[in-house]
């Protein structure tokens, strides 16, 4: 193998694929290479912590740290979350031959990331960071669905609109084309344009054409801007019974008495 050569010709290789579609390659090497059809732009700050492999089923996690030297990660889209569970691949390469027998060393979940002073580091959550989720649900009164997935069964064809921002203030953004009340509430505006594009926004309040975002926009929203507008349930039996004849679907048990009952006094 040509790790083993007595002359060290080792480079990392990062992929990273965003949430919404955008692929970067980046390469600890001087200089640009190419594997598997992907060029990886030269980034030599670019480092990864100790890699520790094993065959057990603890989580897998590294630290990844680097210099915001490369115009693709820069620290504005770091703060405003593009980066955001994007997933990443590392592998180890000939940098003399990148195509001839790369090495796989880790991959996984990008999980908190932190800027300063022109760096910026994240954790890397690997597959088997899944084996601590709990595999069997809790009682609660609430739906423990999401709209529109496969266990909601929710048709969302007909419950996303495409709007354009006429005004923004602060977290309130006006759109040209408005619901009934509380309809986007707990749903997301998608910006499809503009400098905030393919950055998803929770929607916490919404009254005719004004909706409320849990933050406001990252980057300045211009007048005109394109958004799609996805809309949200709050989880009650009442909104899956009344707004959307789901009943059967529920996935919560609001006629569950809770701790509350064995606090009660007789009469």
């Amino acid at each position: 193998m040509w790790y083993t050569n007595p002359l060290t010709t080792l480079a990392f290789m990062w992929r990273i694929d965003r949430r919404d579609g955008i692929t970067l390659g980046l390469t600890s090497h001087d200089y640009d290479l190419t594997l598997d059809g992907l060029i990886y732009r030269a980034a030599p700050g670019m480092i990864p912590s100790a890699i520790e492999r094993q065959d057990g089923f603890d989580p897998d996690s590294i630290e990844l740290s680097g210099v915001l030297t490369s115009d693709a990660i820069t620290e504005n889209d770091l703060a405003a979350g593009r980066w955001d569970g994007a997933t990443l691949r590392v592998s180890a390469v000939n940098w003399d031959a990148p195509d001839a027998q790369p090495l796989f060393l880790v991959r996984g979940e990008l999980g908190m990331v932190g800027t300063g002073e022109g760096r910026f580091s994240a954790e890397l959550r690997g597959p088997a960071a899944l084996l601590e989720t709990p595999v069997v649900e809790e009682t609660t009164p609430e739906c423990r669905a999401s709209l529109g997935d496969r266990r909601c069964g929710v048709d969302m064809a007909g419950r996303r609109r495409f709007s354009r921002v006429v005004a923004v203030d602060g977290m309130r953004v006006t759109v040209d084309a408005g619901a009934a009340d509380d309809t986007y509430v707990a749903g997301k505006l998608r910006w499809l344009d503009g400098a905030n594009c393919g950055i998803d926004s929770p929607i916490v309040a919404s009254s005719g054409p004004v909706l409320t975002l849990r933050e406001p926009p990252y980057f300045v929203v211009l007048a005109g801007t394109r958004v799609e507008l996805i809309e949200g349930c709050d989880r009650r039996f009442s909104t899956c019974v009344e707004r959307f004849t789901n009943a059967a679907n529920f996935r919560g048990e609001p006629h569950l008495p809770g701790n509350d009952l064995l606090t009660r006094y007789g009469g």
